[in-house]
């Protein structure tokens, strides 16, 4: 099965092609308090599709009337396609996804899976790579390593997070032959990344990547400015988006003329949503598949994804209504 969406980028459209299949969960792992990882293989046994470090993909659970759709990193080697592992969280509160996952799902069921999608792929063309993980934000690096040491690339990993409950497979990064690349920093112990020395020391041609909370990935990009290290040398993911909350403001849908109000704490997705006012496809709510991609008419979008590239968003011709605001008052969209 495959779903197309339109996308309009410096006036050229696009379409996002998702394909589905079934995966068989193979095992099932407690490796913290509150993650688990999955182990999914093909029902006939065949190879999974191919992938590289840093893909993600798309998991549909279906809760009797209520479906969720989540996006979680891959995490195993890109080198083995026998199976992928992901790894989930428990979030609290859960919108329900991990939950699920967590609650609901047992070696031996069937989910519904998306092809890998990759928007946090290691740069080919980087003299050295810096990894930066906290907490559940070290799985897409666990994907990124064995392509790095099959290039023999320069690499080196920084691992972080609050305490023994949140350190998510650190026992297999130190057990690892290339352990002397992996530094670990737990902040309940008083041992903080020193993110200005870090970047103090930056090597020219270095690559930064960051995974994990709003508060790191903010952070780095405030150390990497206060160095005038430049953007394109920046990449960051997060799957969870903490902060879809702003100033209210008009929403207009051309093709109907209706208006709306999008107050402080809905986005426009749950306002069009609530009042049925249009019929539009989203997968994994958080900016991440690209499938509620909406055409701006006017108006400027306060862009929170991770789907657009900084020349996309500049261009303000579309947005994804999952996630982003309007910078003004009043925004219309073509719906």
């Amino acid at each position: 099965m495959a779903l197309a969406t339109p996308g309009f980028f410096d006036g050229v459209q696009r379409c996002l092609i998702i394909k589905w299949f079934e995966a068989v969960v193979r095992d099932v792992e407690q490796i913290t308090p509150l993650v688990k990882r999955f182990t999914l293989v093909s029902p006939t046994g065949a190879p999974l599709p191919a992938f590289s470090g840093g893909s993600h993909i798309i998991v549909q659970m279906q809760d009797g009337e209520q479906r969720y759709s989540n996006a979680y990193s891959l995490m195993s080697s890109p080198l083995d396609t026998t199976s992928w592992q992901i790894a989930v969280r428990l979030e609290s509160p859960s919108k329900g996804g991990s939950r699920f996952m967590h609650q609901r799902v047992r070696p031996g069921d069937t989910l519904t899976v998306s092809t890998p999608n990759n928007l946090f792929a290691i740069e080919p063309q980087a003299r050295k790579h810096l990894l930066i993980a906290g907490g559940i934000g070290i799985t897409p690096f666990l994907s990124h390593i064995p392509e790095l040491e099959q290039r023999q690339a320069d690499w080196q990993l920084h691992y972080c997070f609050h305490d023994a409950d949140s350190n998510a497979f650190v026992d297999t990064l130190r057990a690892a032959p290339w352990r002397d690349r992996v530094n670990v920093h737990v902040s309940a112990l008083g041992s903080r990344l020193d993110l200005p020395r870090l970047f103090a020391d930056l090597e020219p041609g270095t690559h930064v990547y960051t995974c994990g909370p709003a508060a790191l990935n903010e952070a780095v990009k405030a150390a990497a400015e206060r160095h005038q290290v430049p953007a394109s040398q920046l990449h960051f993911e997060q799957f969870i988006l903490e902060d879809k909350s702003g100033e209210a403001f008009t929403l207009v849908l051309a093709r109907s003329g209706r208006e709306f109000t999008v107050p402080q704490d809905m986005t426009i997705l749950q306002v069009i949503e609530n009042n049925k006012a249009a019929k539009v496809e989203c997968l994994c709510r958080e900016g991440v598949c690209g499938t509620c991609e909406t055409m701006i008419l006017e108006g400027e979008a306060d862009h929170r994804d991770q789907y657009y590239s900084e020349e996309e968003k500049a261009s303000q011709q579309s947005m994804l209504i999952c996630c982003s605001r309007a910078k003004g008052g009043r925004l219309v969209l073509d719906l």
